[in-house]
């Protein structure tokens, strides 16, 4: 007898794979008339598109407490849908009628498991795609006689990409396994966002040269300043998940205050323990509130840091060449400012905390999207002028005759 039932995976994966059917028809149709490369840089764009949906959707799994709605994997109970899960669901929710496994919740988190496998099976036909891309022009230059031109998506960073979302799939496991471990799940948002970096840099390193002429290359300076906030705004969405993760939201419901105090009582040393299960410690007690205080507030003066850094840069790239980057950072920005601030007050709402995780994925995005654009940028610029050394003539050459010999005479 096998110790493991392969069943439900294969289905999961089937139903992965019909999902992504309908993505790949979808390009073909519309870019049939197009070139092999504008097909994967379709292609692409249109995963990049999905994993935010995917990105999105997780948050609203995480938000509504459905991670556990299937507390196995990769399937529900051994099935690979809630239908075939349905008398062991009822079960569960008798015996625990406000625990985490109803119907409406199983099917949430099956959906999630279903989005992540038509990503992967996009991934996957991405990276072969790339390969193929890489051989074709490779033989074209063979018989042409030339060097190969190896612009677009490199073949490489796709099958990076691919390894990273078989990565991130084990750690989708991990969380299910290992009961919404704190550092799990944050990890597995973390992962996410790694994944939706990757096929963004893609998409832009895929995309066809625009005809336009160049437009000047940011400074070094502004590239530095962008990888500084991006790696500020890494750190503060890790302390986002990790306040997610740890239900630590409600820990302040006012601002700019929090429980009446400008500084409340708080237990750093509790809260920023980063392996232990969910609202224990690692004694098995349970954690208190001063630490879901601690992780609240340094989330929330962390954030102040964010949005004072990402609004200078975006006033800095709004008079470079990155100057609708920049817009899209002051948007995102404000729309991190309200989604935070409704989460809080309003009592942590829904709606702003799933926009809260879209608009911080967003972020990610667009700094990454020019970070890559970057390379391009310094590779248009015209090659620099070599001045020419001026030789003087025969008549330059020839001595002058004396001005005093002229007056003389």
């Amino acid at each position: 007898m096998s110790l493991l039932d392969w069943t439900p995976v294969f289905k999961v994966m089937l139903a992965g794979l019909v999902l992504a059917i309908f993505p790949l028809a979808w390009v073909w149709v519309r870019q049939r008339a197009h070139d092999p490369s504008r097909r994967l840089h379709a292609l692409t764009l249109l995963t990049v598109f999905l994993t935010f949906d995917l990105i999105v959707f997780g948050a609203f799994t995480r938000l509504t407490d459905s991670g556990l709605g299937c507390p196995d994997w990769p399937g529900c109970y051994g099935s690979a849908t809630p239908i075939g899960a349905l008398s062991n669901i009822q079960a569960a929710q008798s015996a625990m009628p406000t625990g985490p496994v109803t119907l409406s919740k199983a099917w949430i988190e099956m959906i999630h498991r279903y989005l992540a496998t038509g990503v992967g099976a996009l991934i996957l036909v991405i990276c072969a795609l790339s390969w193929w891309a890489r051989a074709r022009a490779a033989k074209q230059a063979v018989g042409a006689g030339t060097t190969p031109a190896l612009a677009g998506i490199s073949p490489w960073l796709a099958t990076f990409t691919l390894l990273w979302v078989c990565v991130q799939g084990a750690f989708g496991a991990l969380t299910v396994t290992m009961k919404l471990f704190p550092a799990i799940v944050t990890l597995h948002l973390l992962g996410g966002l790694t994944l939706l970096g990757l096929l963004t840099w893609q998409a832009v390193q895929g995309r066809p040269v625009a005809a336009a002429g160049p437009l000047p290359a940011p400074g070094r300076g502004l590239r530095s300043a962008l990888l500084a906030c991006m790696a500020l705004l890494v750190l503060q969405i890790a302390l986002g998940g990790w306040v997610s993760t740890n239900y630590a939201v409600l820990a302040c419901t006012e601002f700019p205050m929090c429980q009446s105090r400008w500084w409340p009582e708080m237990n750093f040393a509790q809260g920023f323990t980063l392996w232990r299960e969910l609202g224990m410690t690692p004694q098995g007690s349970p954690i208190s509130f001063e630490a879901l205080t601690a992780i609240h507030m340094v989330h929330r003066l962390m954030a102040v840091v964010v949005v004072l850094a990402l609004g200078a840069l975006a006033w800095r790239m709004k008079r470079s060449s990155w100057r609708t980057q920049g817009r899209w950072l002051n948007l995102l920005v404000l729309l991190q400012i309200i989604t935070g601030l409704s989460n809080v007050v309003l009592g942590w709402p829904l709606l702003a905390a799933v926009l809260h995780t879209g608009g911080a994925a967003a972020l990610l995005a667009v700094m990454v999207w020019a970070l890559a654009q970057y390379p391009r940028l310094v590779q248009s610029q015209p090659a620099p002028v070599q001045p020419v050394e001026r030789k003087p003539d025969s008549a330059e050459r020839a001595p002058r005759a004396p001005l005093t010999s002229n007056l003389s005479a």
